[in-house]
């Protein structure tokens, strides 16, 4: 039975009604996972889709029962014909884009980069237009990275191909009325992330869980998404009900690499000492404006720093 949801979004919010079905793509990453826990928290079918591979993310979020009950597809963004049929099969109303390839994993194989985060972004896109009437916006993962600063283009391939997907999903709307809204996390940390760029300081908390040395490469500063709240983030815009191509920075603590640890510390004081980072600063806005995250979905979303990390190591210590 469809469980009712309290949203503070402002306007064109979104009635939770039965018969929805969500398809969440990479729904294996550690933001996939906690939509998933977000949106069966409403009551809603969902049907993750992903290439296969560890759930141990899914595992981390999801109990043993939720986990065998859930609709699963060995899915590959790449693959239109496979999107539409699964999207038709299901009966989707709804799409959460996750799924894409990692700044180290896009450096490596820059065409596969292309393939899964742009070629894989545009076929979703194509997909909820060929289905018609009726899909709620397309919600999508874009990033941080996106972001060029001062620079004429973002820093990484991964950054300029996360921009290409902003301005697909514009094209999209202006072409052919497909709304979407994209969300750009900064740096998710707390359980199942452990890959990408900006997974060192959910490495560094469970190092100091186990009591072992670790170094952040980078300083600077941060502005921070615990993972469960990041995937909330992704279902309350999916509850809003807006026409358009909007993007959005989520909202987060800013704070310092050394201030991190500081918080890691008061949380573990056993491990104090045994958490340093080093001085250069990543190669992106250390923070970013919020304000119209927020007020599409009615408030903030993201916890303080000291709540977060206290939570994740609780985690990590099992």
């Amino acid at each position: 039975m469809m469980r009712p949801r309290e949203s503070t979004a402002a306007s064109g919010t979104l009635q939770w009604e039965a018969g929805m079905s969500y398809l969440v793509t990479g729904a294996l990453g550690a933001l996939g996972a906690w939509a998933v826990r977000s949106l069966l928290d409403r009551g809603v079918d969902v049907v993750t889709y992903d290439l296969g591979g560890s759930d141990h993310r899914l595992r981390l979020a999801l109990t043993d029962d939720e986990l065998e009950a859930l609709t699963r597809v060995d899915g590959d963004v790449t693959d239109l014909a496979q999107l539409e049929r699964v999207m038709e099969e299901h009966g989707v109303t709804d799409v959460i884009h996750l799924a894409a390839l990692q700044v180290p994993f896009v450096k490596e194989d820059p065409v596969a980069g292309a393939r899964v985060n742009v070629t894989g972004t545009v076929n979703v896109l194509e997909a909820v237009r060929r289905r018609g009437d009726g899909m709620g916006p397309v919600v999508y993962a874009s990033s941080i990275a996106a972001l060029a600063g001062d620079e004429a283009y973002p820093s990484t391939l991964y950054g300029v191909f996360k921009l290409a997907n902003e301005g697909t999903a514009a094209g999209y709307f202006a072409d052919f009325g497909v709304s979407s809204i994209g969300l750009r996390p900064h740096t998710l940390y707390g359980p199942g992330r452990d890959q990408g760029l900006t997974s060192a300081p959910t490495t560094a908390m469970v190092a100091a869980a186990e009591g072992r040395e670790y170094e952040i490469p980078f300083g600077g500063a941060l502005q921070l998404q615990y993972t469960a709240d990041a995937g909330e983030a992704f279902v309350r815009a999916s509850e809003v009900r807006r026409e358009g191509a909007s993007v959005h920075n989520l909202d987060g603590p800013v704070a310092a690499v050394d201030e991190i640890i500081a918080a890691i510390e008061r949380v573990a004081p056993e491990a104090a000492g045994l958490i340093t980072a080093r001085e250069e600063p990543l190669p992106f806005p250390s923070s970013v404006d919020a304000t119209s995250f927020i007020e599409l979905v009615g408030g903030p979303v993201s916890r303080p720093l000291d709540e977060g990390v206290a939570e994740a190591i609780a985690a990590f210590r099992g």
